[in-house]
């Protein structure tokens, strides 16, 4: 199974991690999730991966533009899949394990 990013392109962040990954020489995946947003279910799949909660791939600034902010749990998850823009990018997936590659490096403890 291939790696996948979750990638925005005009996201430094993500372009730096996708620069990882070529130099990786790696199979990967790239979905631009701006435009193939997620599905409720394959949302909540990531962030079970991630093994944290919805709260925590939410970029704050993004969240208070669309208003969605101050929800929680199941509430929030539908929110974000409606506002794609308000997670926290990339996110790579490589078999059981996740990461939110704020810090692109830490894909490397995925590889």
């Amino acid at each position: 199974m291939p790696i996948i990013i979750y990638h925005y392109p005009k996201c430094s962040k993500s372009r730096q991690a996708l620069n990882l990954l070529n130099a990786s020489n790696k199979s990967f995946e790239i979905i631009e999730y701006l435009k193939k947003p997620f599905s409720p279910s394959t949302l909540r799949q990531i962030i079970k991966q991630l093994k944290v909660t919805p709260e925590v791939i939410l970029r704050p600034k993004e969240a208070k533009e669309f208003g969605i902010n101050q929800l929680v749990g199941d509430a929030l998850l539908e929110a974000l899949c409606k506002y794609p823009q308000a997670i926290q990018r990339p996110i790579i997936i490589n078999g059981n394990k996740a990461i939110i590659g704020r810090s692109p490096e830490a894909l490397l403890s995925i590889l």
